[in-house]
Protein backbone atom coordinates (compact mmCIF):
# COMPACT_ATOMS: atom_id res chain seq x y z
CA UNK A 1 0.00 0.00 0.00
CA UNK A 2 1.32 3.42 -0.89
CA UNK A 3 0.94 6.32 1.50
CA UNK A 4 -2.08 8.55 0.89
CA UNK A 5 -0.56 11.79 -0.34
CA UNK A 6 -3.77 13.69 0.42
CA UNK A 7 -2.70 13.64 4.07
CA UNK A 8 -0.61 16.71 4.85
CA UNK A 9 1.91 14.52 6.65
CA UNK A 10 2.44 11.88 4.02
CA UNK A 11 4.69 13.49 1.46
CA UNK A 12 7.12 10.75 0.54
CA UNK A 13 10.90 10.92 1.06
CA UNK A 14 10.62 13.82 3.47
CA UNK A 15 11.68 14.43 7.09
CA UNK A 16 9.28 16.22 9.44
CA UNK A 17 10.56 18.14 12.47
CA UNK A 18 8.35 17.75 15.53
CA UNK A 19 6.85 15.53 18.20
CA UNK A 20 5.88 12.25 16.57
CA UNK A 21 2.92 11.62 18.89
CA UNK A 22 1.35 14.89 17.78
CA UNK A 23 2.27 14.57 14.10
CA UNK A 24 1.04 10.99 13.78
CA UNK A 25 -2.48 12.14 14.65
CA UNK A 26 -2.68 13.51 11.08
CA UNK A 27 -1.85 10.12 9.52
CA UNK A 28 -4.88 8.06 8.44
CA UNK A 29 -5.39 4.51 9.73
CA UNK A 30 -3.26 1.84 8.04
CA UNK A 31 -1.87 4.29 5.46
CA UNK A 32 1.78 3.32 6.14
CA UNK A 33 3.08 -0.03 4.99
CA UNK A 34 5.70 -0.55 7.70
CA UNK A 35 7.03 1.35 10.70
CA UNK A 36 10.71 0.65 11.34
CA UNK A 37 12.07 2.56 14.30
CA UNK A 38 14.36 2.62 17.32
CA UNK A 39 12.50 4.56 20.05
CA UNK A 40 14.48 6.23 22.84
CA UNK A 41 14.74 4.21 26.02
CA UNK A 42 16.85 6.28 28.37
CA UNK A 43 20.32 5.71 26.95
CA UNK A 44 22.34 8.80 27.76
CA UNK A 45 25.72 9.74 26.40
CA UNK A 46 29.03 9.10 28.02
CA UNK A 47 32.22 7.21 27.46
CA UNK A 48 32.80 3.47 27.40
CA UNK A 49 35.77 1.32 26.61
CA UNK A 50 36.05 -2.19 25.24
CA UNK A 51 37.43 -4.73 27.71
CA UNK A 52 38.76 -1.96 29.93
CA UNK A 53 41.20 -0.80 27.25
CA UNK A 54 41.35 2.60 25.62
CA UNK A 55 40.70 1.14 22.20
CA UNK A 56 37.54 3.17 21.80
CA UNK A 57 35.91 6.03 23.61
CA UNK A 58 32.41 7.03 22.57
CA UNK A 59 31.61 10.63 21.79
CA UNK A 60 30.12 12.61 24.66
CA UNK A 61 26.40 13.12 24.13
CA UNK A 62 24.05 15.19 26.21
CA UNK A 63 20.58 13.99 25.31
CA UNK A 64 17.60 14.44 27.59
CA UNK A 65 15.16 11.77 26.47
CA UNK A 66 11.60 12.52 27.53
CA UNK A 67 10.99 9.05 28.94
CA UNK A 68 7.58 9.89 30.33
CA UNK A 69 6.25 10.29 26.79
CA UNK A 70 7.48 6.84 25.81
CA UNK A 71 4.27 5.14 26.85
CA UNK A 72 1.59 2.92 25.39
CA UNK A 73 0.05 5.82 23.42
CA UNK A 74 3.09 5.92 21.13
CA UNK A 75 2.78 2.22 20.32
CA UNK A 76 -0.98 2.39 19.86
CA UNK A 77 -0.47 5.13 17.29
CA UNK A 78 2.24 3.17 15.49
CA UNK A 79 -0.09 0.18 15.22
CA UNK A 80 -3.03 2.35 14.16
CA UNK A 81 -1.31 4.06 11.25
CA UNK A 82 0.65 1.10 9.82
CA UNK A 83 0.06 -2.43 8.60
CA UNK A 84 3.24 -3.80 10.21
CA UNK A 85 5.80 -2.61 12.71
CA UNK A 86 9.47 -3.40 13.43
CA UNK A 87 10.56 -1.85 16.72
CA UNK A 88 14.00 -1.92 18.35
CA UNK A 89 14.34 -2.24 22.11
CA UNK A 90 11.75 -4.94 22.75
CA UNK A 91 13.24 -5.67 26.18
CA UNK A 92 12.38 -2.09 27.19
CA UNK A 93 8.92 -1.94 25.61
CA UNK A 94 7.52 -5.44 26.09
CA UNK A 95 4.71 -4.10 28.32
CA UNK A 96 3.40 -2.01 25.43
CA UNK A 97 3.63 -4.55 22.60
CA UNK A 98 1.75 -7.80 21.87
CA UNK A 99 3.47 -11.13 22.35
CA UNK A 100 5.25 -12.29 19.22
CA UNK A 101 7.44 -15.15 18.04
CA UNK A 102 8.74 -13.02 15.19
CA UNK A 103 11.73 -11.38 16.82
CA UNK A 104 14.99 -10.23 15.25
CA UNK A 105 18.17 -10.53 17.30
CA UNK A 106 21.05 -8.34 16.19
CA UNK A 107 24.31 -9.98 17.30
CA UNK A 108 26.76 -7.08 17.56
CA UNK A 109 29.81 -9.13 18.56
CA UNK A 110 29.68 -12.17 16.28
CA UNK A 111 31.57 -14.27 18.83
CA UNK A 112 31.15 -15.97 22.21
CA UNK A 113 33.04 -15.27 25.44
CA UNK A 114 33.61 -11.59 24.72
CA UNK A 115 32.42 -9.72 27.79
CA UNK A 116 32.63 -5.98 28.34
CA UNK A 117 30.40 -3.05 29.26
CA UNK A 118 28.62 -3.02 25.92
CA UNK A 119 25.50 -5.04 25.21
CA UNK A 120 26.04 -8.17 23.12
CA UNK A 121 23.16 -7.24 20.84
CA UNK A 122 19.65 -5.89 20.47
CA UNK A 123 16.22 -7.52 20.44
CA UNK A 124 13.83 -6.21 17.80
CA UNK A 125 10.07 -6.81 17.94
CA UNK A 126 8.08 -7.35 14.74
CA UNK A 127 4.38 -7.79 14.01
CA UNK A 128 5.08 -10.39 11.31
CA UNK A 129 4.38 -14.13 11.43
CA UNK A 130 7.94 -15.23 10.82
CA UNK A 131 10.44 -17.35 12.79
CA UNK A 132 12.96 -15.63 15.01
CA UNK A 133 15.89 -14.39 12.89
CA UNK A 134 19.46 -13.52 13.88
CA UNK A 135 21.49 -10.92 12.02
CA UNK A 136 25.21 -10.84 12.80
CA UNK A 137 27.06 -7.60 12.20
CA UNK A 138 30.04 -6.41 14.27
CA UNK A 139 29.28 -2.98 15.73
CA UNK A 140 31.23 -2.47 18.93
CA UNK A 141 32.79 0.93 19.36
CA UNK A 142 35.64 1.26 16.88
CA UNK A 143 35.26 -2.38 15.83
CA UNK A 144 32.78 -2.30 12.97
CA UNK A 145 32.18 -4.39 9.91
CA UNK A 146 30.98 -2.88 6.64
CA UNK A 147 30.97 0.72 5.46
CA UNK A 148 32.89 3.18 7.61
CA UNK A 149 30.60 6.04 8.55
CA UNK A 150 30.99 8.85 11.05
CA UNK A 151 28.92 8.28 14.16
CA UNK A 152 26.56 11.23 14.47
CA UNK A 153 23.95 9.85 16.88
CA UNK A 154 24.38 7.86 20.12
CA UNK A 155 22.22 4.96 18.89
CA UNK A 156 23.14 5.12 15.20
CA UNK A 157 22.70 1.80 13.36
CA UNK A 158 24.69 0.36 10.44
CA UNK A 159 23.08 0.94 7.07
CA UNK A 160 23.66 -2.74 6.28
CA UNK A 161 21.47 -3.82 9.20
CA UNK A 162 18.61 -1.58 8.14
CA UNK A 163 18.93 -2.74 4.53
CA UNK A 164 18.79 -6.38 5.66
CA UNK A 165 15.62 -5.73 7.68
CA UNK A 166 13.98 -3.81 4.83
CA UNK A 167 14.88 -6.42 2.20
CA UNK A 168 13.61 -9.30 4.34
CA UNK A 169 10.43 -7.77 5.77
CA UNK A 170 9.16 -5.29 3.18
CA UNK A 171 8.55 -5.11 -0.56
CA UNK A 172 10.01 -2.76 -3.14
CA UNK A 173 7.87 0.34 -3.57
CA UNK A 174 6.42 0.23 -0.06
CA UNK A 175 6.48 3.17 2.33
CA UNK A 176 8.47 3.04 5.58
CA UNK A 177 7.90 5.45 8.46
CA UNK A 178 10.53 6.08 11.11
CA UNK A 179 9.07 8.43 13.77
CA UNK A 180 12.40 8.54 15.67
CA UNK A 181 14.62 9.07 12.64
CA UNK A 182 17.75 10.27 14.42
CA UNK A 183 20.60 10.72 11.94
CA UNK A 184 18.62 9.25 9.04
CA UNK A 185 19.93 5.69 8.61
CA UNK A 186 16.45 4.23 8.00
CA UNK A 187 15.83 6.77 5.26
CA UNK A 188 19.12 6.01 3.50
CA UNK A 189 18.49 2.26 3.69
CA UNK A 190 15.00 2.76 2.27
CA UNK A 191 16.37 4.69 -0.70
CA UNK A 192 19.07 2.05 -1.26
CA UNK A 193 16.46 -0.71 -1.44
CA UNK A 194 13.85 0.95 -3.63
CA UNK A 195 11.42 1.93 -0.88
CA UNK A 196 9.89 5.28 0.08
CA UNK A 197 10.45 6.81 3.50
CA UNK A 198 8.79 9.29 5.82
CA UNK A 199 10.83 10.47 8.78
CA UNK A 200 9.93 12.32 11.97
CA UNK A 201 12.57 13.70 14.32
CA UNK A 202 12.08 15.87 17.40
CA UNK A 203 15.58 17.34 17.56
CA UNK A 204 16.35 19.97 14.90
CA UNK A 205 20.05 19.13 15.07
CA UNK A 206 19.37 15.59 13.86
CA UNK A 207 16.90 16.74 11.22
CA UNK A 208 19.72 18.78 9.71
CA UNK A 209 22.20 15.90 10.01
CA UNK A 210 19.78 13.45 8.40
CA UNK A 211 18.95 15.79 5.53
CA UNK A 212 22.66 16.35 4.89
CA UNK A 213 23.40 12.61 4.91
CA UNK A 214 20.55 11.93 2.50
CA UNK A 215 21.66 14.75 0.19
CA UNK A 216 25.24 13.45 0.16
CA UNK A 217 23.99 9.92 -0.48
CA UNK A 218 21.89 11.05 -3.43
CA UNK A 219 24.81 13.01 -4.90
CA UNK A 220 27.03 9.93 -4.71
CA UNK A 221 24.31 7.82 -6.33
CA UNK A 222 24.15 10.22 -9.29
CA UNK A 223 27.87 9.78 -9.92
CA UNK A 224 27.73 5.99 -10.09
Amino acid sequence: MRADRHSKLLELNKIYHGDCLELMKDIPDKSIDVVITDPPYGILGGSKTIGGSKLYKANEYNLDWDNERMNENIFKELQRISNNQIIFGYNYFSDFLPTTNSLIVWDKKEKNNWFDNFSDGEVIWTSYKEPLRIYRHLWMGALRRGKRIKRQHPTQKPVELMEWIINNYTKEGQTILDPFLGSGTTAIAALNTGRFFIGIEKEKEYVDIANKRIEEHQEKAKKR
